[in-house]
């Protein structure tokens, strides 16, 4: 066995069985009762809708314990409450826990002082202790209820060791409470008001500190069943008693540790001090923890001169086409090699030399940004980046350069010293004590005195549990293909005086060595040196600084200001999803400018946050992510410094904003504060509540390739997800991440737009904090070893794939038809659809995205505009004709631009609509552009050499033509990209025309997954004409993530599977479909619809179920406006155009709305009282309809009509069904039966009052509405 622990310990993996969800507070148990009978509870964390529950449990003794009580407001501000609700979901009992004391017995931030002078032997810290605030109970079950409450919070936080109580002294604690708390004395000569008595609740008498010993054979018998509920892997590979031989083969490099319950064994930890240390370097960078190494005079920390970054746009231009693969990576660089720390050993036992092992980083150099420590994907640091962070690393980040190098010319750091690290081969724990995990690491440590850190390895897939939960997640090198995490975790890391206070001038020095290698360690002083002269900027604007210390050494520190926008954020960023914003006041709400804590105390970082919280007097804290610039440099005015906070707060949703009628509105506009236009920036958040809620973290390597509106939905709704964390999300793209770098808005006019995401959007978003890009394109997947392959034959490592490349516009085949031969269409054999092998001429343009069509426009200026001869458009979508209108935008004469449109695949024009066909024809006469009709490329250069092409002929269905061509722009014929077909092809994914899915995305592979135009559902469906394409990209992308979600979110409900005839059935998407853009004759065009398969417009008029078209406006004049109302008196479809420019965001609110919600729409125009829908459309009436929560008003709406108001009186739902079904015999019709019992019964009154309610909330929004009381 000694073998087998040293080939262990050689590759590195720590195997960890675990129990249990880590940090999980929701836990089902059986509680009895004074009388005597029982009731099965789940204690779990408390929810909204548990208030009016916990409300009826409120009694007289409850208000003289606990003072009285607004329960809203209590759980608002509570740091952790705990429900528990029987089967039934009934509540039972509750309590709330805060980290300050009750009854405003002493000020927050002086409760710690407070304790230590007024009780003896009070061992209590801010780290250690919360205060109960409330306690409910039913009465029968308090006992039990009040015991396992108190057994929850203990294991969900596992830093607590007391739990304090203040009551009014002349009362007594309650049977319940009475059975858990002691009473604490008070030191006899206190000057303490004897007004309140403490009581005190330890930790130890529900969940003790483990005794740690070394493992004996006999222990076999007692860890085995532990083992073997998880797994019975290792005893198939080592034999039945391969633990028992573990156990023995210990040497003075292996050793096996146990913890020991009641003379129990009831987990165990197998640690090893050979540690394959080359391997983990070439994988991972460590430069942050030195190498893992001990310092060495021969340690080769940078080269002897600094390597060439490409920073120059065109430089990086050319990178990006060499289709490099690039990964972003991150790392923290505060270093406390050179903090000189001293630790006093005794008080600990920890090694003075605990906190000196972290060497500095050799800096190149400033890169800025705005985030720092992402745990492996793109976040990285304000800092002065190791040389071997830099190189050969795309850091695409907010707010810095885009730097991509050769992966050959990476530096990695030569260590020399000794090894520094052990490893944990082997971890197991019984769920009851999970919590204790961290026990094991004061005794492991002393049995190796020399090494500093601990280490251990688990797999992508391997959930975090509660041990790693406090180590640090190293981050990978991009060309790393180790399918392991690696965690690490230092010696000082044991230290429990983590202090939090405020910063003193004396801390400047400390701070300042503390922050030397971060590039904006010049703000964060000046902002120290504001606080310690003045508290306020020069302005009057308060502001605060924060210093963690251990051992009296300063080991981080946090600047705030007052958050002065809250206004603008409620209006713009839907924070209500975490906070109800009424119940905090304005100046709780805090900013947070600068956050730099040491690494090796990483895991103190929620603690280090919920004292800033507590110290500053905030409820609430902000972070801004703001876009990277042009130049990149940062764009807002105070500069933000590195966050290592990031993962631990939560990403904010941005709201869909009201394109307002200023002028219209007058006085009745929103507030500036409100309607501001200012620069987009994500927001990232966190509460009192969120401070003891734990993530759950997702190591499970997720690649998505394909920048699409797919590809970018699926990442957003992923990265929205406030209780998980991703680790490995992995975006390959062509040119990366869209929305940075991004050309002038006019030649992005190009292409149509989907108005699925625009420049705000991935503002808002900032995916490049969250997601890792490579920058090349697939072209291969090896799917035994689980990776894709990119340009160069470079690997991406994936546990899922998710293909969603779409479909692009290809080259042209000519047919190769001799135009000299006077050929027809009809005489010509050859396909246009066929794959064009020859060479690319260098002047044909294929436009896919942004950066295409910059480079296109780029091209033009300088080898066209100002030079003779012609530019042909070839295609008959509608990006011809967006992009003609763009050519003319820019300079180019009409008589130079020829449109070149072959035959129709189909009878459905790509405008499908009669009356803007003209307009556009017209258009285009009047610009002097040259129009073609079922014209088919036939050649280029007349057969010869293609490359520049310099002359086109095609054929037609009457005489042939040949034009002179300087440039050619195609948009022809949209197909699968040839290198992704054949990588898909050759990885043996079913392939007919495109990729083959099911209902759930699936390919023929469990783990990959595809959706998009990219695909076709499988013909056992039976449905060929509908693909993803006839959906909106956005809301595949949504379902797509939300169907990967399932296999990581422990909140969501299992999957049932649908029965076999439903499996049969695909999805129907009902979000629209939408097309815009600028068409020939400066006309902004905009066409809303449902999903559908294409039909033309003057057939489905003919149809009896057609519904009602409304048009205001004529095409011709640029006023057009047309809005298709279905059968149902649903708003089917949009068509706009029109001179002037118009609120798209609010017109596609307009879809799927009743005619009857649009104020009366049909009736008022057959009254003849509508003549200008964009006018009608713009009037104050309808700006509520715009608003984001107004879907959140209709579903509300609908459960009231459907849910029974009252004893014996049907919903208003139900009685309908009952009309319909004939059981009702009435003497009206049954419309006017509906109203009048809908006027004459309590449905009215609710429903009025919810649409006020709406009003008045949201009236920051609304304030052109009256309501009740405004006169």
């Amino acid at each position: 066995m000694r073998g087998v622990a040293r080939v262990v310990a050689a590759q590195p993996e720590g195997r960890a069985l675990r129990s249990a969800p880590s940090c999980r507070v929701h836990k089902m148990t059986t509680i009895t009762s004074a009388t005597g009978t029982t009731e099965v509870v789940c204690a779990r964390r408390t929810e909204s809708n548990d208030i009016p529950g916990i409300v009826s449990l409120v009694s007289y003794s409850t208000e003289i314990y606990f003072g009285r009580i607004n329960v809203v407001y209590l759980l608002e501000k509570a740091n952790l409450a705990v429900t528990l609700s029987n089967e039934k979901n009934k509540v039972l009992a509750h309590a709330a826990f805060f980290d300050y004391p009750n009854w405003n017995v002493v000020d927050q931030a002086d409760w710690e002082p407070f304790l230590h002078q007024n009780y003896s032997n009070s061992k209590c810290t801010p780290l250690n202790t919360l205060f109960m605030h409330f306690f409910v109970a039913k009465e029968e079950y308090a006992v039990g209820c009040c015991q396992e409450i108190i057994r929850t919070v203990f294991n969900a936080v596992p830093e607590l060791h007391f739990i304090l109580l203040f009551i009014p002294s002349q009362e007594e604690l309650g049977s319940g409470l009475a059975t858990i708390f002691e009473e604490m004395v008070s030191v006899p000569d206190s000057a303490l008001d004897m007004d309140f008595t403490l009581f005190v609740c330890h930790r130890h008498q529900y969940g003790p500190l483990l005794y740690i010993r070394k493992a004996r054979v006999e222990d076999h018998d007692d860890l085995m069943p532990i083992f073997m509920r998880h797994s019975d892997t290792l005893r198939e590979t080592y034999g039945e008693y391969f633990l028992a031989e573990m156990i023995e083969a210990q040497d003075e490099d292996n050793h096996a540790v146990v913890c020991e319950d009641n003379g129990a064994a009831v987990g165990f930890m197998s640690v090893c001090a050979q540690v394959n240390i080359q391997l983990l370097h070439e994988c991972f960078d460590l430069a942050t923890f030195h190498g893992l190494c001990k310092p060495h005079p021969d340690d080769v920390l940078k080269l002897p001169q600094e390597p060439s970054i490409e920073t120059d746009k065109d430089k990086s231009s050319q990178t990006s086409q060499r289709a490099e693969s690039v990964f972003s990576q991150s790392s923290e660089c505060i270093s406390a090699h050179d903090m000189d720390i001293q630790i006093d050993a005794k008080t600990e036992d920890v090694p003075p030399q605990a906190l000196d092992t972290v060497a500095t980083p050799s800096p190149i150099g400033s890169v800025q940004t705005n985030v720092s420590e992402k745990d492996g994907t793109n976040i990285v640091s304000n800092a002065e980046l190791p040389l071997g962070d830099v190189t050969g690393t795309d850091f695409k980040t907010t707010g810095i350069p885009t730097l991509e190098t050769d992966e050959e010319d990476a530096f990695h750091p030569v260590y020399r010293g000794a090894v520094s690290a052990f490893c944990i081969q082997l971890f197991c724990i019984d769920e009851k004590h999970e919590a204790r995990s961290m026990d094991f690491l004061h005794f492991i440590f002393n049995l190796f005195p020399d090494k500093d850190f601990c280490i251990i390895t688990v797999p992508h897939l391997v959930p975090e549990f509660l041990l790693i939960q406090n180590f640090v997640r190293v981050v990978p090198f991009r060309n790393s293909t180790l399918d392991q995490e690696l965690y690490v975790f230092h010696r000082a890391g044991l230290l429990k005086s983590f202090n939090v206070r405020r910063a003193t001038t004396s801390d400047l020095p400390a701070v300042e060595i503390l922050i030397k290698t971060l590039d904006l360690n010049k703000s964060i002083l000046d902002d120290l040196r504001i606080f310690t002269l003045a508290r306020r900027d020069p302005d009057g604007a308060p502001v605060q600084a924060f210093v963690a210390e251990v051992s009296d050494q300063i080991v981080g520190v946090s600047v705030v200001r007052n958050e002065m926008d809250i206004e603008y954020i409620r209006s713009h960023y839907n924070i209500e999803d975490f906070i109800y914003f009424n119940h905090h006041q304005k100046e709780e709400h805090g900013h947070l400018y600068h956050f730099a804590l040491n690494p090796i105390f990483h895991h103190y970082t929620k603690y280090f946050l919920k004292e800033i919280l507590r110290l500053a007097y905030k409820s609430c804290l902000y972070y801004p992510i703001y876009p990277q610039s042009e130049e990149g440099k940062f764009q807002n005015p105070y500069a933000h410094s590195l966050t290592s906070a990031l993962h631990y707060m939560v990403p904010v949703r941005p709201r869909r904003q009201i394109v307002y009628p200023l002028e219209k509105l007058g006085i009745n506009a929103p507030s500036k504060q409100v309607s501001k236009d200012q620069l987009s920036y994500a927001l990232n958040h966190i509460n009192r509540k969120l401070t003891l809620e734990p993530k759950v973290t997702v190591n499970a390597r997720i690649v998505v390739v394909g920048a699409s509106n797919v590809g970018i939905s699926f990442l957003e709704t992923l990265i929205f997800c406030p209780h998980l964390k991703f680790n490995n999300l992995t975006l390959i793209s062509t040119h990366g991440l869209p929305g940075k770098n991004l050309p002038d808005l006019k030649y992005r006019r190009f292409l149509i737009n989907s108005h699925c995401f625009n420049d705000k959007d991935y503002a808002l978003m900032s995916l490049c904090s969250w997601v890792n890009v490579v920058v090349g394109k697939m072209t291969g997947i090896d799917r035994a070893a689980k990776h894709v392959v990119v340009s160069k034959g470079k690997k991406v490592p994936y546990d899922h794939l998710v293909l969603c490349t779409g479909q692009q516009y290809q080259v042209p085949c000519p047919t190769g038809a001799d135009i000299s031969k006077l050929l027809t269409n009809r005489e010509v054999t050859k396909s246009c659809k066929q794959r064009y092998t020859g060479k690319v001429p260098t002047n044909l343009f294929i436009l896919h995205d942004d950066q295409d069509c910059l480079k296109a426009a780029q091209w033009l200026k300088e080898n066209f505009i100002n030079l003779g001869g012609n530019v042909i458009v070839y295609g008959n979508t509608i990006d011809t004709y967006t992009t003609v209108e763009t050519l003319l935008s820019l300079g180019i004469n009409g008589s130079r631009i020829h449109l070149i449109q072959p035959p129709l695949s189909s009878n459905v024009t790509c405008l499908n609509n009669n009356a803007i066909e003209r307009a556009v024809k017209e258009a285009l006469s009047m610009a002097d552009v040259s129009v073609y009709y079922d014209s088919i490329l036939a050649q280029w250069n007349e057969g010869s050499h293609p490359d520049p092409i310099t002359c086109a002929s095609f054929t037609t269905n009457t005489k042939p033509f040949k034009l002179q061509c300087s440039a050619f722009l195609n948009f022809s014929h949209k197909g699968v990209d040839y290198e992704t077909f054949k990588a898909i092809n050759e990885a043996c994914l079913v392939y007919d025309g495109r990729l083959v899915i099911d209902t759930n995305f699936h390919t023929n592979d469990i783990t990959i997954r595809a959706a998009g135009p990219l695909t076709k559902f499988s013909n056992i469906y039976y449905t060929n004409e509908w693909t993803h394409s006839n959906f909106s990209s956005k809301e595949i992308g949504f379902q797509f993530a939300a169907s990967i979600l399932n296999l990581f979110d422990p909140t969501l409900e299992p999957v049932s599977e649908p029965p076999d005839d439903m499996d049969r059935l695909i999805p129907m998407y009902k979000g629209c479909k939408i097309q815009g853009g600028v068409l020939p004759g400066g006309y902004n065009y905009l066409y809303i619809s449902k999903p559908g398969i294409p039909t033309r417009l003057d057939v489905q008029i003919t149809q009896p179920n057609y519904g009602m078209e409304i048009i205001t406006g004529e095409a011709i004049r640029g006023n057009y406006f047309r809005i298709h109302i279905n059968q149902y008196g649903m708003v089917e479809t949009i068509t706009c155009f029109s001179k002037k420019p118009f609120p798209v965001s609010n017109y596609i609110c307009l879809f799927g709305q009743h005619e009857r919600v649009l104020n009366n729409l049909c009736s008022r125009w057959k009254e003849g009282l509508i003549s200008d829908l964009y006018s009608y459309f713009s009037e104050s009436w309808s700006l509520a309809i715009y608003h984001d929560r107004f879907i959140d008003l209709k579903k509300e709406l609908r459960q009231i009509l459907t849910s029974k108001q009252g004893d014996g009186l049907p919903s208003l739902e139900q009685l309908a069904c009952e009309i319909v079904d004939g059981e009702f015999h009435l003497s009206e019709k049954p419309k006017k039966y509906l109203k009048r019992f809908f006027q004459q019964s309590i449905y009215r009154k609710l429903v009025e009052e919810s649409i006020l309610s709406y009003l008045n909330y949201n009236h920051y929004h609304l304030p052109m509405y009256a309501w009740p009381g405004i006169v």
